[in-house]
């Protein structure tokens, strides 16, 4: 039961960030889709810095993330991660 809700979960994030990753991006003529430079510079600094390096802000977002994780385990079943 968790497995399942947690993998809900887990598709629910990732097609939210895919989401604001397409949003955020150029798509080109031939389908392709263009990332800024600002955001890949932004998006590979944050993804190589490690938690405890991560700024306040980023930390609170991940934390977050967690905390929705933790709901689930805990056996609240509702998926609404707003």
């Amino acid at each position: 039961m968790f497995t399942e809700k947690l993998a809900e979960y887990a598709h629910q994030a990732w097609s939210g960030w895919m989401r604001h990753l397409f949003l955020m991006s150029t798509v080109n003529s031939d389908g392709s889709v263009t990332i800024p430079a600002s955001l890949v510079k932004r998006w590979t600094r944050q993804m190589n810095t490690p938690y405890q390096m991560l700024s306040s802000s980023e930390q609170h977002s991940d934390i977050m993330e967690a905390e929705k994780m933790l709901k689930i385990m805990s056996g609240d079943n509702g998926l609404d991660f707003n």
